[in-house]
């Protein structure tokens, strides 16, 4: 399987939960790249933390490898010039440099991941699918659906970014994510990626909430729990984030402790980082 993880230094820590996660639901190789880059103030992933990571996921398949990327040149070529000064940081942006990426390019698929996402099931029903003819699969957004439609105003189809899988030559071939870039640089964008993706996107599969969990608990069928920010209206409105590292708030908010054994080698895993 072909993961792919976007980010600075700071989301190393998700990453270790996420990849643990992984690691613990699916017995096959798993070929992890995470792309990082030296920009301005962006701290970027370090050689240090991808090599740990990488000798982790070998303990358990000596064919698994994680590869850190330096993706700066392709971002500085093609900056996203009217989103540079958003809420998030630049690197939110980096899965759209995908194609030109060379050991991205080749491959056939490739499943992007947030890095606050968790694997609960074997992912291989979700990554193995027909993508025949297909730019990209996800799930909707549990929110902008509501909000957001490119196929007429009841049909929803805007998909949460989290979670994607790419059918990388069919993108290629419709230069999906060269036209996603181009949006960024010339509009600004309310999550731009997000945005980006889902306006350049015009062959997609939506697939069911399990592969993209969003609400702040898993159901029984989840394979994949997201866990992005959620929305709460009582007693007074709010915007809820938490992130599957900070065990205590996932303890005490959220009161989930079935990732607990990931959790616990989080723990005693997280200082070699």
């Amino acid at each position: 399987m072909n993961i792919l993880y976007c980010g600075d230094e700071g989301i190393k820590r998700g990453v270790l939960v996420s990849i643990l996660s992984l690691v613990e639901n699916n017995n096959k190789p798993l070929n992890i790249y995470i792309l990082t880059i030296n920009y301005d103030n962006t701290r970027a992933f370090t050689k240090k933390s991808a090599d740990f990571l990488n000798k982790l996921v070998k303990e358990k398949n000596a064919k698994s490898f994680v590869k850190l990327i330096d993706a700066t040149d392709a971002f500085v070529e093609n900056l996203p010039k009217k989103n540079m000064g958003s809420y998030f940081t630049p690197c939110s942006m980096l899965r759209l440099y995908a194609d030109k990426i060379p050991e991205l390019a080749k491959l056939d698929r490739v499943l992007y991941l947030d890095y606050d996402v968790v694997c609960r099931k074997d992912l291989s029903e979700f990554y193995e699918m027909d993508l025949d003819g297909i730019e990209a699969a996800g799930v909707l957004d549990i929110y902008g659906k509501n909000f957001y439609h490119y196929n007429g105003l009841f049909n929803f189809d805007y998909m949460n970014s989290g979670v994607m899988l790419f059918n990388m030559q069919e993108c290629k071939k419709t230069k999906m994510f060269e036209k996603a870039v181009r949006l960024c640089a010339k509009r600004w964008m309310m999550l731009a990626d997000q945005a980006a993706l889902n306006k350049s996107i015009k062959k997609r599969k939506l697939m069911p909430r399990k592969y993209n969990e969003q609400g702040e608990r898993p159901r029984y069928d989840t394979v994949l729990h997201h866990f992005s920010n959620n929305f709460k209206f009582w007693p007074y409105f709010r915007v809820q984030k938490v992130k599957p590292f900070e065990v205590e708030k996932i303890h005490e908010i959220l009161k989930i402790t079935e990732y607990d054994n990931i959790l616990n080698e989080y723990n005693n895993l997280k200082d070699n980082l």
